[in-house]
Protein backbone atom coordinates (compact mmCIF):
# COMPACT_ATOMS: atom_id res chain seq x y z
CA UNK A 1 0.00 0.00 0.00
CA UNK A 2 1.33 3.56 -1.09
CA UNK A 3 0.84 6.45 1.20
CA UNK A 4 0.95 10.02 -0.57
CA UNK A 5 5.08 11.22 -2.11
CA UNK A 6 5.64 6.67 -2.74
CA UNK A 7 6.02 5.88 0.73
CA UNK A 8 4.82 2.60 1.47
CA UNK A 9 2.85 2.43 4.14
CA UNK A 10 3.94 -1.42 5.33
CA UNK A 11 7.00 0.49 6.31
CA UNK A 12 5.39 2.56 8.61
CA UNK A 13 3.96 -0.37 10.58
CA UNK A 14 7.56 -1.52 10.57
CA UNK A 15 8.93 1.30 11.43
CA UNK A 16 6.97 2.49 14.61
CA UNK A 17 7.46 -1.14 15.65
CA UNK A 18 11.05 -1.51 15.63
CA UNK A 19 10.58 2.11 17.68
CA UNK A 20 8.41 0.75 20.54
CA UNK A 21 10.18 -2.72 20.70
CA UNK A 22 13.69 -0.88 21.00
CA UNK A 23 15.13 -2.78 18.52
CA UNK A 24 15.09 -4.77 15.02
CA UNK A 25 15.00 -8.59 16.66
CA UNK A 26 12.66 -7.42 19.51
CA UNK A 27 10.30 -5.94 16.10
CA UNK A 28 10.39 -8.80 13.69
CA UNK A 29 9.12 -11.14 17.10
CA UNK A 30 6.28 -9.05 17.64
CA UNK A 31 5.43 -8.55 13.79
CA UNK A 32 6.54 -12.38 13.04
CA UNK A 33 9.13 -11.43 10.41
CA UNK A 34 12.90 -12.43 9.98
CA UNK A 35 15.13 -9.82 11.65
CA UNK A 36 16.56 -9.09 7.82
CA UNK A 37 13.37 -8.49 6.29
CA UNK A 38 12.96 -5.73 9.39
CA UNK A 39 16.33 -4.32 8.45
CA UNK A 40 15.88 -4.12 4.75
CA UNK A 41 12.39 -2.55 5.49
CA UNK A 42 14.08 0.38 7.36
CA UNK A 43 16.64 0.42 4.65
CA UNK A 44 13.65 0.93 2.25
CA UNK A 45 11.78 3.75 3.98
CA UNK A 46 14.91 5.56 4.65
CA UNK A 47 15.47 5.55 0.60
CA UNK A 48 11.83 6.37 0.26
CA UNK A 49 11.93 9.26 2.78
CA UNK A 50 15.42 10.73 1.84
CA UNK A 51 16.45 10.82 5.29
CA UNK A 52 18.20 8.64 8.06
CA UNK A 53 15.83 7.88 10.50
CA UNK A 54 17.66 5.79 13.38
CA UNK A 55 21.08 5.42 14.18
CA UNK A 56 22.54 2.20 14.41
CA UNK A 57 25.21 0.53 17.01
CA UNK A 58 26.04 -3.28 17.89
CA UNK A 59 24.66 -2.06 21.51
CA UNK A 60 21.94 -0.02 21.16
CA UNK A 61 19.29 2.19 18.54
CA UNK A 62 18.14 5.62 18.89
CA UNK A 63 16.03 8.07 16.62
CA UNK A 64 17.97 10.50 15.06
CA UNK A 65 16.26 14.39 14.74
CA UNK A 66 14.14 13.64 11.42
CA UNK A 67 13.30 10.04 13.20
CA UNK A 68 11.97 11.76 16.10
CA UNK A 69 9.63 13.91 13.80
CA UNK A 70 9.00 10.89 11.42
CA UNK A 71 7.98 8.57 14.41
CA UNK A 72 5.57 11.04 16.12
CA UNK A 73 3.55 11.63 12.32
CA UNK A 74 4.30 7.75 11.31
CA UNK A 75 2.81 6.81 15.10
CA UNK A 76 -0.71 8.91 13.93
CA UNK A 77 -0.98 7.12 10.41
CA UNK A 78 -0.69 3.67 11.98
CA UNK A 79 -3.27 4.36 14.85
CA UNK A 80 -5.64 6.12 12.03
CA UNK A 81 -5.14 3.01 9.95
CA UNK A 82 -5.83 0.49 12.83
CA UNK A 83 -8.61 2.48 13.84
CA UNK A 84 -10.24 2.28 10.17
CA UNK A 85 -9.88 -1.34 9.91
CA UNK A 86 -11.39 -1.97 13.40
CA UNK A 87 -14.36 0.07 12.74
CA UNK A 88 -15.00 -1.30 9.12
CA UNK A 89 -14.78 -4.54 11.25
CA UNK A 90 -17.01 -3.25 13.15
CA UNK A 91 -19.15 -2.51 10.77
CA UNK A 92 -19.45 -5.74 9.24
CA UNK A 93 -20.53 -6.68 12.91
CA UNK A 94 -23.28 -4.99 13.71
CA UNK A 95 -25.51 -2.32 11.38
CA UNK A 96 -24.75 0.91 12.89
CA UNK A 97 -24.26 4.43 12.34
CA UNK A 98 -27.51 6.03 10.34
CA UNK A 99 -29.01 4.86 7.22
CA UNK A 100 -30.45 7.20 5.15
CA UNK A 101 -33.63 5.89 2.55
CA UNK A 102 -35.72 7.58 -0.05
CA UNK A 103 -38.46 6.08 -1.50
CA UNK A 104 -42.16 6.75 -3.69
CA UNK A 105 -44.08 8.53 -0.72
CA UNK A 106 -46.73 5.81 -0.65
CA UNK A 107 -44.04 3.31 -0.90
CA UNK A 108 -42.42 4.44 1.78
CA UNK A 109 -45.68 4.79 3.80
CA UNK A 110 -46.99 1.06 3.53
CA UNK A 111 -43.79 -0.71 3.28
CA UNK A 112 -40.52 1.35 3.80
CA UNK A 113 -41.57 2.54 7.36
CA UNK A 114 -42.58 -0.57 8.71
CA UNK A 115 -39.49 -2.56 7.79
CA UNK A 116 -37.60 0.97 8.94
CA UNK A 117 -39.26 0.28 12.56
CA UNK A 118 -38.22 -3.90 12.12
CA UNK A 119 -34.76 -3.17 11.74
CA UNK A 120 -34.09 -0.54 14.60
CA UNK A 121 -35.88 -3.07 16.90
CA UNK A 122 -33.37 -5.75 15.50
CA UNK A 123 -30.74 -2.93 15.69
CA UNK A 124 -31.09 -0.51 18.11
CA UNK A 125 -27.46 1.13 17.59
CA UNK A 126 -28.88 1.90 13.78
CA UNK A 127 -30.30 5.12 13.39
CA UNK A 128 -32.78 5.80 9.99
CA UNK A 129 -33.62 8.50 7.62
CA UNK A 130 -36.22 8.26 5.44
CA UNK A 131 -36.61 10.56 2.84
CA UNK A 132 -40.10 10.20 1.15
CA UNK A 133 -41.18 11.64 -2.18
CA UNK A 134 -41.86 10.84 -6.06
CA UNK A 135 -39.01 12.37 -7.68
CA UNK A 136 -35.66 10.93 -8.24
CA UNK A 137 -33.39 12.49 -6.03
CA UNK A 138 -29.36 12.50 -6.53
CA UNK A 139 -27.51 9.87 -4.59
CA UNK A 140 -24.07 10.79 -4.34
CA UNK A 141 -25.03 14.55 -3.91
CA UNK A 142 -27.80 13.85 -1.08
CA UNK A 143 -26.05 10.87 1.06
CA UNK A 144 -28.63 8.39 0.12
CA UNK A 145 -27.30 5.11 0.85
CA UNK A 146 -30.42 3.24 -0.54
CA UNK A 147 -33.14 4.46 -3.13
CA UNK A 148 -36.19 2.26 -3.15
CA UNK A 149 -37.55 2.92 -6.78
CA UNK A 150 -40.57 1.79 -8.44
CA UNK A 151 -41.16 1.18 -12.53
CA UNK A 152 -38.43 1.74 -14.75
CA UNK A 153 -34.90 2.35 -14.18
CA UNK A 154 -33.23 4.99 -16.12
CA UNK A 155 -29.74 4.63 -17.54
CA UNK A 156 -27.56 5.43 -14.81
CA UNK A 157 -23.82 4.12 -13.40
CA UNK A 158 -25.58 3.00 -9.84
CA UNK A 159 -26.45 0.16 -9.10
CA UNK A 160 -29.64 -1.79 -8.08
CA UNK A 161 -31.35 -4.87 -7.09
CA UNK A 162 -35.04 -6.08 -7.55
CA UNK A 163 -36.93 -6.76 -4.38
CA UNK A 164 -40.40 -6.77 -5.73
CA UNK A 165 -43.40 -6.06 -8.37
CA UNK A 166 -46.31 -4.14 -8.73
CA UNK A 167 -49.08 -3.87 -10.57
CA UNK A 168 -51.09 -0.43 -11.87
CA UNK A 169 -54.55 -0.28 -10.98
CA UNK A 170 -57.48 1.41 -12.95
CA UNK A 171 -59.60 2.99 -9.83
CA UNK A 172 -62.22 4.94 -8.99
CA UNK A 173 -64.05 6.76 -5.97
CA UNK A 174 -67.89 4.43 -6.58
CA UNK A 175 -69.61 8.12 -6.52
CA UNK A 176 -67.95 8.66 -9.73
CA UNK A 177 -70.63 6.51 -11.07
CA UNK A 178 -73.58 8.10 -9.10
CA UNK A 179 -76.51 8.22 -11.69
CA UNK A 180 -74.40 6.43 -14.82
CA UNK A 181 -73.22 3.03 -15.64
CA UNK A 182 -69.84 1.27 -14.71
CA UNK A 183 -67.95 1.15 -17.60
CA UNK A 184 -68.26 -2.41 -18.99
CA UNK A 185 -65.41 -2.26 -22.03
CA UNK A 186 -62.17 -0.17 -22.67
CA UNK A 187 -63.97 2.45 -24.92
CA UNK A 188 -66.28 3.42 -22.27
CA UNK A 189 -63.35 4.69 -20.26
CA UNK A 190 -63.08 7.77 -22.69
CA UNK A 191 -66.08 9.53 -21.67
CA UNK A 192 -64.66 9.99 -18.07
CA UNK A 193 -62.92 12.49 -16.47
CA UNK A 194 -58.77 11.20 -15.85
CA UNK A 195 -56.42 12.13 -13.11
CA UNK A 196 -53.02 12.05 -14.19
CA UNK A 197 -49.85 11.36 -12.52
CA UNK A 198 -47.87 13.82 -13.55
CA UNK A 199 -44.00 12.84 -13.16
CA UNK A 200 -44.44 10.10 -15.18
CA UNK A 201 -43.56 9.94 -19.23
CA UNK A 202 -46.40 9.34 -20.34
CA UNK A 203 -49.64 9.87 -18.28
CA UNK A 204 -52.33 9.26 -20.16
CA UNK A 205 -51.39 6.60 -22.62
CA UNK A 206 -51.61 3.19 -20.98
CA UNK A 207 -52.62 -0.27 -23.00
CA UNK A 208 -55.19 -2.69 -21.07
CA UNK A 209 -55.01 -6.26 -21.76
CA UNK A 210 -57.97 -8.54 -21.70
CA UNK A 211 -57.42 -11.90 -19.09
CA UNK A 212 -56.86 -13.92 -21.82
CA UNK A 213 -54.30 -11.95 -22.94
CA UNK A 214 -55.72 -12.14 -26.25
CA UNK A 215 -57.02 -8.19 -26.82
CA UNK A 216 -54.92 -5.27 -25.95
CA UNK A 217 -56.53 -1.64 -26.20
CA UNK A 218 -54.19 1.57 -25.65
CA UNK A 219 -56.15 4.79 -24.60
CA UNK A 220 -55.36 8.27 -24.18
CA UNK A 221 -57.65 9.10 -21.31
CA UNK A 222 -59.13 12.98 -21.29
CA UNK A 223 -57.24 14.87 -18.27
CA UNK A 224 -58.64 16.93 -16.38
CA UNK A 225 -56.81 17.44 -13.40
CA UNK A 226 -53.20 16.64 -13.28
CA UNK A 227 -50.66 16.07 -9.33
CA UNK A 228 -46.73 15.35 -9.33
CA UNK A 229 -47.40 12.53 -6.38
CA UNK A 230 -49.13 9.34 -6.24
CA UNK A 231 -50.61 10.76 -2.74
CA UNK A 232 -52.35 13.71 -4.35
CA UNK A 233 -53.55 11.46 -7.26
CA UNK A 234 -55.02 9.04 -4.60
CA UNK A 235 -56.92 12.15 -2.38
CA UNK A 236 -58.43 13.18 -5.95
CA UNK A 237 -59.24 10.25 -6.92
CA UNK A 238 -61.14 9.60 -3.22
CA UNK A 239 -63.02 12.75 -3.32
CA UNK A 240 -64.50 11.24 -7.22
CA UNK A 241 -62.43 13.67 -9.27
CA UNK A 242 -62.37 11.23 -12.01
CA UNK A 243 -60.46 7.45 -13.18
CA UNK A 244 -56.76 7.43 -12.18
CA UNK A 245 -54.12 4.64 -12.65
CA UNK A 246 -52.09 4.03 -9.31
CA UNK A 247 -50.08 0.97 -7.88
CA UNK A 248 -51.51 -1.81 -6.13
CA UNK A 249 -49.59 -1.16 -3.20
CA UNK A 250 -51.05 2.44 -2.80
CA UNK A 251 -54.98 1.92 -3.37
CA UNK A 252 -55.22 -1.67 -2.34
CA UNK A 253 -56.84 -1.40 1.12
CA UNK A 254 -59.14 1.52 -0.25
CA UNK A 255 -59.98 -1.27 -2.86
CA UNK A 256 -60.76 -3.64 -0.07
CA UNK A 257 -62.69 -0.98 2.28
CA UNK A 258 -64.78 -0.43 -0.68
CA UNK A 259 -63.65 3.46 -0.83
CA UNK A 260 -62.08 2.66 -3.92
CA UNK A 261 -63.14 0.86 -7.23
CA UNK A 262 -60.90 -1.31 -10.03
CA UNK A 263 -62.77 -0.23 -13.00
CA UNK A 264 -62.23 -3.10 -15.62
CA UNK A 265 -60.87 -5.63 -13.37
CA UNK A 266 -60.82 -8.28 -16.02
CA UNK A 267 -58.35 -5.86 -18.04
CA UNK A 268 -55.08 -5.44 -16.41
CA UNK A 269 -52.63 -2.92 -17.17
CA UNK A 270 -48.51 -3.69 -17.10
CA UNK A 271 -46.72 -4.98 -14.15
CA UNK A 272 -43.58 -3.25 -13.11
CA UNK A 273 -40.55 -3.99 -10.72
CA UNK A 274 -39.60 -2.40 -7.75
CA UNK A 275 -35.81 -1.84 -7.47
CA UNK A 276 -33.26 -0.70 -4.21
CA UNK A 277 -30.29 1.19 -5.58
CA UNK A 278 -27.47 2.21 -4.10
CA UNK A 279 -24.00 3.63 -5.32
CA UNK A 280 -21.44 1.54 -7.37
CA UNK A 281 -19.15 0.04 -4.40
CA UNK A 282 -17.48 -3.19 -4.40
CA UNK A 283 -19.31 -4.13 -0.87
CA UNK A 284 -22.36 -2.80 0.58
CA UNK A 285 -22.38 -1.59 4.35
CA UNK A 286 -23.72 -3.80 6.72
CA UNK A 287 -26.71 -1.63 7.38
CA UNK A 288 -27.62 -1.68 3.83
CA UNK A 289 -27.56 -5.21 3.84
CA UNK A 290 -29.37 -5.64 6.51
CA UNK A 291 -32.07 -3.25 5.66
CA UNK A 292 -32.73 -5.63 2.19
CA UNK A 293 -32.70 -8.32 3.77
CA UNK A 294 -35.66 -7.27 6.31
CA UNK A 295 -37.10 -5.75 3.11
CA UNK A 296 -37.42 -8.94 1.39
CA UNK A 297 -38.95 -11.01 4.14
CA UNK A 298 -41.08 -8.62 4.54
CA UNK A 299 -42.42 -8.56 0.90
CA UNK A 300 -42.70 -12.05 0.88
CA UNK A 301 -44.89 -12.07 3.85
CA UNK A 302 -47.02 -9.69 1.92
CA UNK A 303 -47.17 -12.46 -1.00
CA UNK A 304 -45.18 -10.41 -3.42
CA UNK A 305 -42.13 -10.97 -5.65
CA UNK A 306 -38.58 -10.48 -4.08
CA UNK A 307 -36.38 -11.86 -6.77
CA UNK A 308 -32.93 -10.53 -5.91
CA UNK A 309 -31.45 -10.85 -9.37
CA UNK A 310 -28.83 -8.05 -9.15
CA UNK A 311 -28.14 -5.76 -11.97
CA UNK A 312 -25.44 -2.59 -12.65
CA UNK A 313 -26.78 -0.13 -14.89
Amino acid sequence: MQATGGVNLNRLVVFVAVVEAGSLSAAARRLGLAKTMVSAHIQRLEAEVGASLLLRSTRRQSLTDAGEAFYESARRIVQDAQEAISAAGRETAEPRGTLRITAPIDYAASVVAPVAVQLRRRHPQLKVELLAGDRVVDMLKEGIDVAIRAGRLADSTLQATRIGSFTEWLVASPQLFEGGAMPKKPQDLARLPFVALSVLAQPLNWTLTSASGRSRRTLRFDQVMAANTSHAVRSAVLAGGGLAVLPDYAVKADVVAGRLLKVLPEWSLPESGIYAVFPAARHRPQKVRAFLEMLRQHIEQRGGDASPSALDW
